[in-house]
């Protein structure tokens, strides 16, 4: 610890209230900016924007944070880490009002992508420096209390998002969930002022990896449009093969960037460890299926008729599951080691997605067993969660540790971006009118009824998409997790 560390002596620093001011930054990126997951027909019907629009705002604040986390935690460390979460702080302000006075017309689409990029800075900024100042300024007990709210602020607010957007958008409109946010997090920002800096030793100031972040961002955004545009476009179409072809050479290029750099900021040499890339792997996979929420609540509300905040209640189980959960999956690591609980946490989501997949059932029907997975979805993330992170940094080098953990969030943020914008693609793409879905009614009865049938076809076939990355994940964690409890030793 640094001379600018030195106050938790002194009882200052690691204080409930900077703890608690922390977890308000954490919540206003899981909580307030992630219910568009849930609300993405009500803002775009009252902006007057295509979903394919919207879709592309949905998973664009995942991607930025993701893009940058790794990077503002370099910063962080040189820089000063509460100087980083209070930008974060601010730059969760400006795009909070960003969003929520979005005009409707032609401004609309500029407002709400700013408002969402601004959105996905915040989280990279306050991700990583919060949780450097958690092992700055706490101790012992004292920590792993410290780390367990965090983490409750993080998946219990990405659970009650669904949920939370839905009550907000139905009973007072959906701006005031993100003028909400932006008041959480001027308090958030009082409550760490004064905090006495934290720094890394022996690291000041920050020489940007400029290229390596340059083309990593536009690999990761023209993978993206490909993914949320492609439909539109038409897959085979000059368009889309361009930014097919842009993704590739920029990939490229970062790779042979990076691997050369000696200032890089995504370090290759930390996948030399199977662990830890598979432990990466896996978590990047597990996350992209949060695009079943997203298709999920789709198929309730446009093909059911449900209201948002109706279609939230379903979630309820997913997000009490994970905070009820989320220890045991730190049981279940310290008993059988990060192995075991990983491979029930993923056949559990499995299984959840299996349950979800049923769209040809009536509504009535379908509603149970979403509560049901839902459930389900929560509990098989809260036994992955703990040891997955485990896994990853067990086998980190300490020089390596924060640019380690960087890159094992960043899949997180990628992974729910790209799952997000890969379901909300397959989705929309079919369930078009002229969507030619035919082939799934063919193989199942739909019961109830039938004017909707591309829309329970579109949510079927995007379900079995996620269900193809569960699998995956599974086979990552067999492949490179090995049995037996945690080990200890750095690479």
């Amino acid at each position: 610890m640094s001379a600018d560390a030195a106050a938790p002596g002194t009882g200052q620093a690691g204080s409930d209230r900077l703890l608690y001011g922390m977890i308000l930054g954490v919540l206003a990126f899981w909580l307030f900016a992630q219910t568009t997951l849930n609300i993405a027909p009500t803002m775009a019907a009252d902006l007057g924007i295509q979903m394919s629009v919207m879709n592309i705002a949905v998973s664009i604040t995942a991607l930025f944070s993701g893009i940058f986390i790794v990077v503002m935690g370099g910063l962080a460390d040189r820089a000063g880490r509460v100087k980083v979460v209070q930008w974060g702080f601010v730059l969760s302000i400006i795009g909070s009002l960003l969003v929520g006075l979005a005009p409707s017309g032609r401004l609309a689409r500029s407002f709400l992508l700013g408002g969402r990029i601004c959105q996905g800075l915040s989280g990279a900024c306050i991700m990583p420096a919060s949780l450097a100042l958690v092992k700055a300024y706490w101790d012992g007990a004292a920590r792993q209390r410290a780390i367990s709210l965090w983490s409750m602020g993080s998946w219990g607010g990405s659970g009650f998002a669904a949920l939370f957007g839905g009550l907000m958008a139905q009973n007072v409109g959906w701006r005031w969930i993100f003028f909400a946010a932006a008041a959480v997090s001027v308090i958030g920002m009082l409550m760490v002022r004064g905090t006495p800096e934290s720094r890394a030793e022996g690291k000041q100031g920050y020489e940007l990896d400029g290229i390596g972040i340059v083309t990593f961002m536009i690999t990761m955004v023209a993978l993206q449009v490909f993914g949320t545009q492609g439909a539109k476009l038409g897959w085979t179409s000059a368009a889309s093969l361009g930014l097919l072809a842009a993704s590739i050479v920029f990939g490229i290029l970062f790779f042979r960037t990076e691997s050369r750099s000696a200032n890089a900021f995504v370090d290759f040499r930390l996948f030399t460890n199977s662990t830890y890339s598979g432990a990466t792997l896996s978590n990047l996979l597990l996350n992209a299926v949060a695009g079943i929420m997203i298709v999920a609540m789709g198929l309730v509300q446009l093909g059911g008729g449900m209201s948002a905040q109706g279609a939230g209640l379903l979630t309820l189980g997913y997000a009490i599951a994970i905070v009820l959960f989320i220890r045991v999956g730190e049981t279940l690591l310290q008993r059988l080691g990060p192995r075991t609980p990983m491979l029930w946490g993923s056949l559990i989501v499995g299984a959840s997605i299996v349950l979800l997949m049923p769209t040809y059932v009536t509504l009535h029907t379908y509603r149970f067993l979403a509560i049901i997975a839902f459930t389900l979805f929560g509990i098989g993330l809260a036994f992955y969660a703990t040891p997955s992170t485990d896994a990853a940094l067990a086998n980190l080098p300490d020089e390596q540790a924060g640019s380690g953990s960087g890159i094992y969030k960043m899949a997180s943020s990628l992974g729910a971006s790209f799952g997000v914008a890969i379901s909300a693609a397959v989705f929309t793409a079919l369930s078009g009118d002229d969507a030619p879905a035919s082939w799934v009614a063919g193989v199942f009865t739909f019961a109830g009824r039938q004017d909707n049938l591309a829309i329970r076809e579109a949510a079927l076939v995007a379900f079995g998409a996620n269900l193809l990355m569960v699998m995956a994940a599974i086979i990552a964690i067999v492949m490179t997790v090995p049995k037996g409890k945690p080990g200890h030793h750095s690479p």
